[in-house]
């Protein structure tokens, strides 16, 4: 989570039984704050239990798991779970969750606290047979007091109920259970607020930069206490670059502010190119001793959105390439780890990808640190329901908004607002809610929340009725006058709209900032191909090539509209749920392999010169028929060849050279572009061999090449991972794709072989999967049909080091076989 804390070693530790945990954590000897991970070692059952929270229980028998884990993912798609279409028909319903922990004697006079990162959804905390307390949103995080309860020097028993029985709920999957990571945190009485640290960069440039430092430190004792409140500015290599002091007596049971200044000469400034991130250091002193010490990264930045320049980041302007994400992961569903999440960005980065939108829901708190880390900018959304309901369904978090949402979405805001990533507050979803007067109120209430708790950035709506066809369905003008920034689900969707965009409105509200916050991507299914004949054989439609064209001309706008700051495709990866097993929406399929819309994007999105040509050249029984081969590419000129036979150059400009300098004299040489669409096509007779395109850049040098070969038979199973060495902390993952490739090692592009997947030694296999969302095995199911020639197998470590050792068998083909190393990670502590 944020502000991560100094884990405890030495004396502390000792006390907690310090093991492995996540490689990466900082220790020191003499820190007061201890904060240990609970995610191993629970034991779980799913279905309701009477008196599940009675420390007498005996859960003996019940299985162990150990966190996140999601109890929906195991299970096996069936048409008649409750949680129907939206849900993956994946089963919902209760679970029970225990663990037995012995905190020791030396512990007394502390206070102890248990944080949820989320738990989906509607928990319910005991600790010894004592509720604790509990939270309905399943996305959001959630802290609670365990000191009242805690028997020191003997067995104590932590049981969470978790209720997802009421389905259908939602619109995709949320998955069910414990999903997301648990922490146990030992704190002096006196010590810094849950996400009690919060700082901003009022001013911000490459010569000097205002960091700004607000602290709550709570006083849970009972008399008053003297706090000295010291925070230190570290840069990213460690150096102390100033410092500021407090002092002030805070009354028991009370809290107590501290406002701070620091400047920074010469700052080192957070963008999407150079994620770079300093830290404040934040140590409490009472009566000359240290009682807390909290960690808090930051980055140094200034954000803004121009009605006319769009968004700007340290006042360059900076068009935002985003996509929206759900927060599942394919066969491993809600319970995401981290590897999992970092791979996953880092192949949208591969993409030009530059902005991420969290949809639509807030994200695990990791998820967020590698946007910090790797250079996202972030729309962070609070919720998909406020008053009224969505669905034909009798639940919905519409039924909790009026109590919850202040409780939500000050969690939200108070976790994430130290994450220089989050550019944008999203305070909703296409909620039904924005045509009506009542809408426009909670509005206001909510924009409010955002503007007090932090008043830095920007907040949107995601809006799907702008404007409609039914003017009574439009959103109010006074729910749009509360966002700072006009968000459009589908700006092109209505009427004449559909060419003109977000122009009209850029008319009538020339002050109004937009920003597409969620527009048509190019999903479908990867690599699968499909022909419409019509009017005979000899004139086939490629399905393939018809829907592109939305994509393509929404982008178009939008780069070539600097008031437009940006937008989010639909959806970056697909995702479970919502419409079946789960939607192809993606660039990007549920096991993170690139379709053909990736390419288009990273044409678009891309300076490195770059072509994909499509779709694959196995097509027995075709030959002579023609086939439209199609091309994306950032190179000005792309020639094709069939079996070293040309085919023709042809060429494309975005945005075209216009005049400079002189009447018809252009800066550059023009390169006589033969189409304005963004991508190239040739129709092509098929003939089995060689299809290669090579790209040239606009002085005419070659720049890059892509071949596809016909394919044999296949032969054998290849495999790859994408790392080669793992950390033995019972966390980490490999991804170890298995390729169908012929005798000559071409990938077979059409085949669909049964596999079965075995692991051995120090590593568990958590999920199979292929993208072929019209595959309904079960994920952890150790057989699966390759799809298209590719299928994924995720592989976690344990907290033994060793050899994993993969092997992926299909009959009749040469086993690939893949072994990788997992090696002792960073010392730092668990709860015992």
């Amino acid at each position: 989570m944020r502000n991560k804390r100094y884990t405890v070693g030495g004396r502390m530790a000792i006390l907690f039984l310090a093991v492995l945990l996540m490689a990466g954590a900082t220790a020191r000897a003499d820190s007061p704050r201890q904060r240990l991970s609970a995610d191993f070692g629970w034991r779980f059952k799913l279905g309701d239990v009477t008196s599940g929270q009675d420390p007498a229980l005996d859960d003996s028998a019940w299985r162990t798991v150990n966190l996140p884990h999601d109890w929906s993912i195991e299970g096996d798609y069936n048409r008649s779970n409750p949680t129907a279409s939206n849900g993956g028909f994946l089963p919902a319903g209760i679970g029970w969750y225990r663990r037995h922990f012995t905190p020791p004697d030396s512990a007394r006079a502390r206070r102890i606290v248990v944080e949820f990162d989320g738990v989906y959804m509607d928990s319910q905390v005991c600790l010894n047979g004592r509720l604790l307390g509990g939270w309905v949103n399943g996305y959001t995080s959630f802290q609670l007091d365990m000191t009242p309860a805690i028997k020191f020097g003997q067995d104590n028993v932590l049981a969470v109920r978790v209720d997802n029985s009421k389905q259908p709920y939602g619109r995709w999957y949320s998955g069910s259970g414990i999903d997301r990571h648990v922490w146990v945190t030992i704190e002096d009485p006196l010590h810094v607020d849950q996400w009690g640290t919060y700082v901003t960069t009022p001013q911000a440039t490459s010569r000097s930069a205002t960091v700004r430092i607000h602290t709550d430190v709570r006083n849970d004792g009972g008399a008053i206490a003297n706090a000295d409140l010291q925070s230190d500015l570290i840069d990213p290599d460690g150096k102390l670059v100033s410092s500021a002091d407090g002092a002030q007596s805070i009354l028991g049971n009370a809290i107590g502010s501290f406002d701070q200044t620091i400047n920074l000469s010469s700052p080192r400034l957070w963008s999407i190119e150079s994620p770079i991130l300093y830290r404040v250091h934040t140590t409490v002193k009472s009566g000359g001793t240290i009682v807390d010490e909290y960690d808090t990264p930051i980055g140094v930045r200034q954000i803004a959105f121009d009605a006319d320049r769009g968004f700007l980041l340290n006042g360059e302007h900076v068009k935002i390439k985003g996509v929206c994400l759900h927060h599942d992961a394919g066969s491993v569903g809600a319970a995401v780890p981290v590897a999992m999440l970092r791979r996953r960005l880092d192949i949208l980065k591969q993409m030009g990808c530059n902005a991420i939108r969290c949809s639509h829901n807030p994200p695990a708190p990791e998820f967020l640190d590698l946007c910090d880390q790797m250079g996202f900018v972030v729309m962070d959304e609070a919720f998909d329901e406020w008053e009224q309901h969505k669905i034909n369904s009798p639940y919905g978090y519409s039924d909790y908004f009026d109590q919850w949402w202040q409780r939500d979405l000050s969690a939200m805001l108070r976790r994430d607002r130290n994450h220089p990533s989050i550019v944008l507050w999203s305070i909703g979803n296409e909620i039904p809610d924005q045509s009506t007067a009542r809408g426009a109120q909670v509005a206001t209430q909510l924009a409010g929340m955002c503007h007090a708790l932090d008043p830095t950035r920007f907040v949107t709506s995601a809006c799907d009725n702008v404007n409609t066809d039914n003017p009574a369905n439009n959103t109010r003008l006074d729910f749009l006058a509360q966002l700072d920034v006009a968000g459009y689900n589908y700006a092109d969707r209505w009427g004449i709209r559909r060419e003109l965009q977000y122009e009209p409105d850029k008319i009538l509200y020339p002050q109004r900032k937009f920003i597409g916050t969620e527009d048509s991507g190019m999903g479908g299914a990867r690599g699968q191909y499909a022909f419409t004949l019509f009017g005979g054989s000899a004139r086939d439609r490629a399905n393939y090539a018809a829907n592109i064209i939305e994509g393509e001309q929404v982008w178009k706008f939008v780069a070539l509209h600097d008031y437009v700051a940006g937008n989010f495709i639909w959806t970056g990866i697909d995702y479970l749920g919502e419409g079946g097993r789960g939607s192809s929406s993606g660039a990007i399929d549920t096991c993170g392999f690139p379709k053909d819309g990736f390419y288009f994007y990273q044409s678009q999105w891309t300076g490195k010169p770059m072509i994909h040509l499509f779709p694959h050249w196995t097509w027995p029984g075709f030959e002579g028929r023609t086939i439209p081969v199609l091309c994306f590419t950032n190179c000005s000129t792309v020639e094709l060849f069939l079996n070293d036979k040309s085919l023709g150059a042809k060429a494309m400009e975005l945005p075209r050279l216009g005049s400079a300098g002189g009447w018809n004299t252009p800066a550059q040489t023009p390169i006589n572009p033969t189409t304005t669409d963004l991508h190239l096509s040739w129709d092509v007779p098929y003939v089995p061999g060689t299809l290669r395109a090579v790209g040239y850049d606009r002085a005419g040098k070659e720049a890059c090449t892509e071949t596809l070969k016909t394919s044999g038979s296949p032969a054998a199973v290849a495999l790859s991972a994408d790392r080669t060495t793992l950390d033995a902390d019972g966390r980490d993952v490999v991804h170890v794709t298995a390729s169908i490739v012929d005798s000559n090692g071409e990938l077979v592009p059409t085949a669909s072989t049964p596999l079965t997947f075995d692991v051995s030694g120090v590593g568990t296999l958590v999920g199979t999967d292929n993208g072929n969302l019209q595959d309904t095995s079960n994920f952890k199911s150790r057989a699966r049909n390759a799809f298209n020639g590719l299928a994924l197998a995720v592989v976690q470590t344990t907290r033994d080091a060793g050899r994993i050792h993969i092997v992926i068998h299909a009959n009749g083909l040469k086993d690939g076989i893949i072994d990788i190393d997992s090696k002792a990670a960073s010392a730092t502590a668990l709860l015992p």
